[in-house]
C-alpha cells in the first residue's frame, strides 16, 4: 500500500472510530476504594452527576463500595478478575500513588492500569472536633511532645499512608520520632469523621473536601490546611495553613480515575474524550467547586507521565522515613 493509500485507510479508521467504536459504556460504574462518605466517594459522585449533566451518559453511573488498603482491594480486583470492563472506573487520589510507592498493592505496580483522568486536587489537613482544647496546630506539637501517646490520631490507612505521612512531616518538623505518634488506621475520611466526632480519636489526618461538611455544620474545626497559601472560598480562608504556623508543609491530594489494564484503546478514547469535555466545561467547574475541590485536569498521556513522575518522588519521600529500602 503505497502512501496515499495508508492516509485514506487511515482517515477511513478515524472516521469509522469516530462515528462507531466510539460507544458509550453499557453499564457504566465507578468503584470508590473505600467506605462510603470520603473522598473516593466524593470523587466517583463527582463524576456521576458530571457525566449525566453534560450528557455524556444517557444513564446514571452506578458507585459501589470496595474498602480495603485504602485502594489496594480495589486496585487487585480490576487488575486481576476486571481487567477488559470498559464500564468499570476506579477512584484514586495521590494517596493511591503513595501507596503503589511503597509496593502496598501487592504484585501489581502504576504500570500496571491505564491512567485516565485527574478532576481536581483537595489539600490535606488536621481536624478536631469543635471542642477540642487544641485551638492551634502549635497547641497539638506540643501535646505530642510532652506525651505522644496520649493523642490519639485517626489516620487513612496504616505506617506510610498519605495521612499517616502529613503527621509524619509535622513530627520530623518538630523533633519528634513519627513512630512515637499514636494511630488509629481507618478506612478513608468518612471513617475518620465518624471516629473523630464519636470521640474515639482526638485528631484526624485527613483532607480539606472530607472535612467540610462537619466544618460548615459547626462540629469540627482544622487546625491547619496543607495547602502553600490560604485557599481562597469564602468557607475556607479563615482555615490557617501549616506553612504561616511554622511548618513549611504542603500536601495536595490529587483526585481522579483509572480503568482496567486490557480496556481497548477505543473505550479508552470514549473515556478520555468525555473526560477532555467534561473538564473544559463550566458547568463542570461548578459542580468540582461545589464538592470543595480546587482545578486539575488531566487526561491521557499526560497524566500517566504525571503519575508515574509522583510515583517516583514518593518513593524517595518514603525512603526518607525508612518505609522502603
Amino acid at each position: 500500500m503505497n502512501l496515499s493509500m495508508r492516509k485514506i485507510a487511515l482517515a477511513v479508521s478515524v472516521l469509522l472510530f469516530t462515528g462507531q467504536a466510539l460507544a458509550e459504556p453499557k453499564r457504566p460504574e465507578c468503584i470508590a476504594p473505600a467506605s462510603p462518605g470520603g473522598g473516593f466517594d466524593l470523587t466517583c459522585k463527582l463524576a456521576q452527576s458530571a457525566l449525566i449533566n453534560e450528557k455524556l451518559l444517557t444513564k446514571p453511573m452506578r458507585v459501589t463500595y470496595m474498602p480495603g488498603g485504602v485502594g489496594a482491594v480495589a486496585y487487585n480486583a480490576v487488575v486481576a478478575q476486571r481487567p477488559a470492563d470498559a464500564g468499570t472506573l476506579v477512584a484514586w487520589s495521590s494517596g493511591s500513588l503513595l501507596n503503589l510507592a511503597q509496593g502496598k498493592f501487592g504484585r501489581f505496580d502504576e504500570t500496571n492500569v491505564r491512567w485516565l483522568a485527574a478532576v481536581g486536587t483537595s489539600y490535606g489537613a488536621i481536624a478536631v472536633k469543635s471542642d477540642s482544647p487544641y485551638k492551634t496546630l502549635d497547641d497539638l506539637v506540643q501535646a505530642l511532645k510532652k506525651d505522644p501517646s496520649k493523642v490519639v490520631i485517626g489516620s487513612g490507612g496504616t505506617v506510610g499512608s498519605q495521612d499517616w505521612m502529613q503527621t509524619a512531616l509535622i513530627a520530623k518538623a518538630a523533633g519528634i520520632n513519627p513512630r512515637d505518634l499514636r494511630y488509629v488506621a481507618l478506612e478513608g475520611g468518612g471513617e475518620i469523621a465518624t471516629a473523630l466526632l464519636g470521640g474515639h480519636i482526638q485528631v484526624g489526618s485527613t483532607d480539606i473536601s472530607d472535612s467540610m461538611p462537619h466544618i460548615l455544620s459547626g462540629d469540627m474545626r482544622l487546625l491547619a490546611v496543607f495547602s502553600d497559601k490560604r485557599l481562597d472560598e469564602p468557607e475556607m480562608k479563615n482555615i490557617p495553613t501549616a506553612r504561616e504556623q511554622g511548618y513549611d508543609i504542603v500536601w495536595p491530594v490529587v483526585r481522579g480515575f483509572y480503568l482496567g489494564p486490557k480496556v481497548s484503546d477505543e473505550d479508552y478514547a470514549w473515556w478520555k474524550a468525555a473526560f477532555d469535555k467534561l473538564l473544559a466545561s463550566e458547568d463542570f467547574a461548578k459542580l468540582r467547586d461545589q464538592r470543595e475541590l480546587f482545578p486539575f485536569a488531566m487526561t491521557g498521556p499526560e497524566l500517566d507521565t504525571y503519575v508515574k513522575k509522583q510515583v517516583a518522588d514518593y518513593k524517595v519521600l518514603a525512603k526518607e522515613f525508612g518505609l522502603i529500602q
